[in-house]
């Protein structure tokens, strides 16, 4: 393959990419000259138009994306995106609307808001929701403040949260930001909360548990009813990651298990684009007790339509812009709409039998710590392939060779050398055997040819990085040659 150079690289003194007609109009110069004028850029490139036009499309062609093959990425559930969401959400109505915009002149928008709200609260079994959140770590961050600012009320806030050591990496950052200090709770043989540990742990010094279900490693907390009992009758709350949502929708509700604040992730379960930093959405659902202190504003309906309501002296305030990243939220109303109740529930059904096909087709190639039934995501890890000096990254790499994106790696921590795969709902059986055939090459491979793997990827237009010497060292500027 050519490698493509730098636009840099393509630079040439002179060129353009356009010519404007010299100016037939006088120039007041001393007008130039109070406005904030850029400079000229050293070293900026000079390229013509189609330089530009074919350098970027060349990269594009580059870039993995989901409309050419399937992102078995772990606890992100990185699925397909129906288009008729972005056209939906490309309406001018939605699109061109401004969002400093007068309540009286969007009450399509804020009706729009409104009904994916009540539609939320009823799959997650909870009373009201927040959609200001832009991604899942805000909603996360939000949850936390919400039970903060409710024990805070009630005189004591506590010290610490408790966090299994399954959960999602970022509840302890959540906690920590909101002053407490975390304790984390161990798993069970099973890979589930143990127990003893929890019952142990949960003092009235302890604000909440933040827990994630079905956890990391996909298998579901059977006793989630239990442990939300354990904490409720100790004066604390529960939290629950909704990023796994995926696997429980249309099929059991987290409001039914005793969860007092939730957050979902519109960019994963309800189908709207992900990653590249963005946009994302992370709504927060809250049981009653915790809705006064929502976000402000919040939206109601009056006798005179829809309104934003500011007065709300109880809040943890804005967390976010104006209301959210409105066009992610029209996207997964449209998804929701277009499915209804009997489709969200085959999501969460497909989603977990293909994840249960991958894991029975490797299962005797990849090793399984746990042996527990798992829902919408497996994990393996490479205990198999070290015996020929062969690592997960290994496996990785190689995988890149197949044309296949490799999965979650090294993560849960609790599984070392991880594989997380998650197929989701939207691949199909020939796509889930194309990845299983590659996976089962890459195992022949470790025994026999354990170097080629070491050595991959092999036909990619980048090869194989000094990981540890970009992480140390990034060179964040491009240096001509002297």
């Amino acid at each position: 393959m050519i490698a493509e150079p730098l636009i840099f690289e393509l630079s040439g003194v002179g060129k353009t990419a356009c010519k404007l007609p010299k100016l037939d109009v006088p120039v007041r110069e001393e007008i130039l000259e109070e406005l904030p004028l850029r400079e000229d850029i050293p070293g900026f490139p000079e390229v013509s138009e189609i330089e530009v036009v074919r350098h970027f499309t060349r990269l594009s062609q580059y870039n993995y994306c989901i409309d050419l093959g399937m992102y078995p990425l772990g606890s992100c559930t990185m699925k397909y995106n129906p288009k008729i969401n972005e056209k939906i959400a490309s309406l001018p109505g939605l699109a061109a609307v401004h969002p400093g915009a007068p309540p009286d002149l969007i009450q399509g928008n804020l009706a729009i808001l409104s009904m994916l709200e009540e539609f939320l609260a009823e799959i997650t079994g909870m009373d009201d929701v927040s959609l200001q959140p832009s991604a899942g770590a805000q909603g996360e961050l939000v949850g936390m403040m919400l039970i903060r600012a409710a024990l805070e009320e009630r005189g004591d806030p506590r010290r610490l949260v408790l966090i299994p050591d399954s959960a999602h990496g970022t509840n302890p950052s959540s906690a920590h930001i909101c002053g407490y200090r975390v304790q984390e709770v161990k798993s069970n043989a099973a890979g589930m909360v143990d127990l003893e540990d929890l019952d142990r742990m949960m003092t009235e010094e302890v604000a909440a548990v933040m827990i994630t279900n079905p956890n990391t490693l996909g298998v579901f907390e059977e006793d989630i009813c239990r442990i939300t009992k354990v904490v409720h009758d100790r004066g604390g709350m529960v939290y629950m990651d909704g990023a796994n949502m995926n696997a429980l929708v249309g099929i059991c509700r987290p409001g039914d298990m005793g969860v007092d604040v939730i957050h979902l992730n519109l960019h994963k379960t309800f189908s709207t684009p992900h990653g590249g930093g963005g946009p994302g959405s992370g709504p927060v659902a809250v049981k009653r007790m915790l809705e006064p202190y929502l976000p402000a504003p919040r939206i109601e309906k009056e006798s005179s339509g829809y309104v934003l309501n500011h007065d709300r002296p109880k809040s943890i305030g804005r967390v976010r812009a104006f209301y959210g990243n409105f066009l992610v939220t029209v996207k997964a109303l449209a998804y929701i709409l277009s499915l209804g109740p009997h489709g969200l529930k085959e999501i969460a059904e497909i989603a977990v039998l293909n994840s249960n096909y991958i894991r029975k087709s490797l299962e005797e190639d990849y090793h399984l710590k746990y042996a527990s039934p798992t829902l919408h995501e497996c994990v393996f890890s490479d205990k198999f392939q070290k015996q020929y000096g062969v690592s997960n990254i290994d496996i990785a790499k190689r995988l890149i060779d197949y044309d296949v994106h490799p999965p979650t790696m090294s993560f849960p921590l609790i599984v070392p050398g991880a594989l997380m795969i998650e197929p989701t709902e939207t691949e199909s059986k020939e796509d889930l055997d194309r990845f299983i055939d590659a996976m089962r090459a890459i195992n022949r491979e470790a025994r026999e040819n354990p170097d080629l793997l070491k050595s991959a990827p092999h036909n990619s237009n980048v090869r194989r990085l000094d990981e540890t010497s970009a992480a140390r060292n990034p060179i964040l500027r491009w240096q001509p040659e002297k």
